[in-house]
This record gives C-alpha cells, sequence and structure tokens, in this order.
C-alpha cells in the first residue's frame, strides 16, 4: 500500500500557512532558493495592470509573471482569474532569480507554474487511481466541487462523487476553504483529474451503526416525493419517513423507527421539522492512505453497491 502522495512540499496551497510554517523569509533563504526546485510559500499581496502577483517575501517582494502565474495561462488553456483569484491568499512558486531594482533593492522572481509542474512531474504522475490525498475547495459550481490537490493544480470532484446523500447543490456539504480528503478516480489524457469522495465516509452499517430505533435525532431533508420523504443522517445514509409537510433544505427531528440491515432502509418519522443552519458532521471512517474497491452495501443486503478504482 502506498503513503499519501502529498508530501510536505506538495501541500494544496495554505495549507502550510494554516500549520503555521513560515511564509517569511530571509535574503539569504531567498538568495539559496533561487534556481532551484524548492518550493516556498507567502501570501500575494495583490495583482498589478498587467496580471502580475506581487508576494510578500517578508526580507523584500516577489514578483509572478503573468505566464508563471499558473500552468496553462501562456497556452490560453487557463483564464487569467486562476492569478486574480490568488490575491490576499497565500501562493507556492519557486524562485527563479533574484535581483535589484532601479532603486537598487532586492525583488525575486516567482513561479507558480514551475512549482505546479513539479508537483505534477513528482506528485500526480507518480499517483494510482485508489490513491487518497488532502484537497483544498477553492470553488463551487452547481455539478460539482473544483478543490486544490497540491501547489494550486486543481481537481473535479463531481456532485454525484461528494456522498451517497444526495445533494442539490455542493454548497449544501462544503464551503470554499475547507480541507477535505479525496480519492484519484481518473486523470484523462489531457491533464484532467477527477476524484471522489463518498467512499472515505463509511459504508451503509458503519453508518448505521451510529443510531439505533427508538432514538430521536436531527437530520436534513433532501427529498420530499408523494410516498415519503428522504432525510439525511448522515452524509453517507438516509431515511425515508412517511409523508409530511416539509420542504428540502430544512432540519427534521427524526424518531427512528427501524433499521432493516438486508434492505439498506431506515424507517423514520418526522416529529418536526424547521428552517435551521444543522448540518450533518463530516466523519471519514476510512484513514488510509488508498483503497481498491468500496463496498457501501452491507454483506446481507439484497443490492449491491461498490466503487472499483482502478
Amino acid at each position: 500500500m502506498k503513503g499519501m502522495i502529498i508530501m510536505k512540499e506538495f501541500y494544496p496551497e495554505g495549507i502550510k500557512t494554516s500549520l503555521k510554517e513560515k511564509s517569511f523569509y530571509t535574503l539569504a533563504e531567498i538568495s539559496a532558493a533561487a534556481g532551484t526546485d524548492e518550493i516556498l510559500e507567502a501570501t500575494a499581496l495583490l495583482c498589478d495592470e498587467g496580471h502580475n502577483l506581487i508576494v510578500e517575501l517578508g526580507c523584500m517582494k516577489g514578483v509572478i509573471p503573468r505566464e508563471e502565474g499558473a500552468i496553462g495561462i501562456k497556452e490560453g488553456r487557463v483564464r487569467d482569474i486562476a492569478v486574480i483569484s490568488r490575491v490576499g491568499k497565500s501562493v507556492c512558486f519557486t524562485v527563479t532569480d533574484v535581483s535589484l531594482n532601479k532603486n537598487g533593492e532586492p525583488v525575486a522572481l516567482l513561479s507558480r507554474r514551475r512549482a505546479q509542474q513539479r508537483f505534477i512531474n513528482e506528485g500526480v504522475e507518480n499517483m494510482r487511481v485508489g490513491d487518497i490525498t488532502e484537497a483544498v475547495v477553492t470553488h463551487l459550481d452547481s455539478f460539482g466541487v473544483f478543490c486544490d490537490i497540491g501547489c494550486g493544480v486543481i481537481a473535479l470532484l463531481p456532485i454525484d462523487c461528494i456522498s451517497v446523500s444526495r445533494i442539490g447543490h455542493p454548497k449544501d456539504r462544503f464551503k470554499v476553504g475547507d480541507n477535505i480528503r479525496v480519492i484519484l478516480k481518473s486523470i484523462s489524457e489531457d491533464g484532467r483529474i477527477t476524484v471522489s469522495h463518498k467512499e472515505l465516509l463509511g459504508t451503509w452499517a458503519e453508518n448505521a451503526s451510529l443510531f439505533t430505533a427508538g432514538q430521536t435525532v436531527s437530520g436534513v431533508v433532501r427529498s420530499v416525493e408523494d410516498y415519503g420523504v428522504f432525510v439525511e443522517l448522515t452524509p453517507n445514509l438516509a431515511g425515508l419517513a412517511e409523508n409530511y409537510d416539509t420542504k428540502v433544505g430544512n432540519t427534521a427531528s427524526v424518531y427512528i423507527k427501524s433499521i432493516i440491515p438486508e434492505k439498506m432502509k431506515v424507517k423514520l418519522i418526522i416529529i418536526d421539522s424547521f428552517q435551521s443552519s444543522y448540518s450533518p458532521f463530516i466523519k471519514y471512517f476510512y484513514e488510509g492512505a488508498h483503497i481498491d474497491r468500496f463496498d457501501y452495501s452491507p454483506p446481507s443486503g439484497n443490492k449491491k453497491i461498490f466503487t472499483e478504482f482502478g
């Protein structure tokens, strides 16, 4: 079994800062890093009219030229928003040169693109489908989540891969800046990376074991049908309640009538339903570094639900 691919130097942008690793450097440290592939991280102060990022290094300012702001900017495959959106946030980079400006002050020339390329060459290229790694949510869209899996390299987490319990929009589960764990699902020939998440959130049996018939617990209404109401108890477990006047997104207090493993069913009775900010806690049941197959359904289940990686 392989270890997690994201090594210390290949964290998603901002992780080092959150871990309180240094983001200010001495002149000697910046000079020593010049011309090497060492990856550093600091905060982008502003983006000038030429879409060059200005970075605060502590001992001096650094400049990431527009075309060095991200892989694909130069070729037109990536829009400039990938650079502009980093203002006020941490960015990864390598130091390509240190020189003096017209005022005799040292200025570092930096490249975020080279840091990303090193991550792809040494990280992504060595990953295999089923590997698990860290990620940071960068953008939410109706069809899925874009997340940084290292040095600003973005992967797509499709909405149907977020959790077993269906949600209407990724914002129902995540917010920008969330630190999550994901599983490599595929890498296309053009380098597009797709990841999954639901396989880390536990099987039906693992989630059902958190509850007992006779309990009254909180959940979120995810679907209202003619035959009943689906209430999410955890991100990977929903139960069916009898008809009730409620709407999608409401919090529901539900009485657990029965739990039936062979049918993978949790029967509920809604006691109350109301608007609130409640959201089921995301618990990672699987803490390993790689997974080949995920069997969601219990062995005694009549229906088999599984995911195979690779």
